[in-house]
């Protein structure tokens, strides 16, 4: 009734607000990458359980803390160190023989943290050499840890420290309902030793249309988007211990070299897709 009344250049004036609003709405179609995390390592803001101020917690939001190692608290005792810039989680045995290691997730309990549904995830690591060692990089959905139903896990890098010429990427759905739950991997072959040697790459570009998986700024492994993909990822960074293989040959201590963790954002983009990840960084 009130917009009745108003004088005709009025009722013009709402109709025009009412027009912009609706093409505000509309998703961007922009494949531009935006910095939303880069953390360089120059010093680590690390809690056990809650994100703010610290950007990263000590264990999986969801209280499923996993392999033969302990993770362990950040702490002067603990095993995270920061040096030159360059992180290091050390896994090693205490004096009673109980093994202990670390993981960084990017999100507590609570569903906050740092993440994006679209755009590109990358860490720069130096894998511990020897047997049983498990270290990783990967993305979990940045809920609530309540929410379980149809949670996206993408592994970017699983390294089984027996199999020195290959690495795992990996896919998974998550339900309670184990029939529900399914998942793709892919080996990655790679020169025997290369991942020990030196530092490398590994990231990941997710769109609506495809995950897609590189090394050293090359893709290796490609696989659709699932319809599951709702909202935000979040990155996580751990090295354990097992993962299915014995660990009595594991080196005490083990150690995973981490220069850098980086997530770009994106927005939806156009209908075709965007040229994934690495072609598409900021410069």
């Amino acid at each position: 009734m009130k917009g009745r009344m108003l004088a005709g250049g009025g009722a013009l004036l709402v109709l025009s607000i009412s027009i912009r609003c609706v093409f505000a709405a509309e998703p961007s179609q922009s494949c531009e990458l935006h910095p939303l995390l880069l953390e360089e390592f120059d010093e680590l803001r690390a809690s056990a359980n809650r994100i703010g101020p610290a950007r990263w917690t000590a264990h999986t939001p969801w209280a499923g803390d996993f392999g033969e190692a302990a993770f362990a608290n950040p702490g002067p005792k603990g095993p995270f160190k920061v040096e030159n810039g360059i992180l290091s989680i050390t896994a090693s045995k205490d004096q009673n023989g109980r093994w202990t290691s670390g993981l960084l997730a990017a999100a507590d309990a609570s569903g906050a943290g740092t993440g994006t549904r679209y755009g590109y995830f990358e860490a720069r690591m130096k894998m511990p050499a020897g047997r049983g060692t498990w270290p990783a990089f990967w993305l979990a959905a940045l809920k609530p840890a309540a929410m379980t139903e149809g949670n996206v896990e993408i592994d970017v890098i699983e390294y089984y420290g027996q199999f020195p010429s290959a690495y795992q990427a990996a896919t998974h759905i998550w339900y309670s309902d184990p029939q529900k739950t399914r998942g793709e991997a892919q080996k990655i072959d790679i020169p025997a030793d290369s991942l020990l040697n030196e530092f490398h790459t590994f990231g990941v570009d997710i769109s609506p249309q495809a995950i897609v998986f590189f090394l050293d700024s090359k893709p290796v492994w490609a696989q659709p988007t699932p319809p599951e993909l709702d909202g935000p990822l979040y990155p996580l960074v751990n090295l354990a211990l097992g993962g299915g293989w014995p660990i009595d040959q594991a080196p005490n201590p083990s150690t995973l070299l981490i220069d850098y963790v980086h997530v770009f954002a994106r927005d939806a983009g156009p209908p075709e897709g965007c040229p994934p990840g690495p072609a598409m960084l900021p410069h």
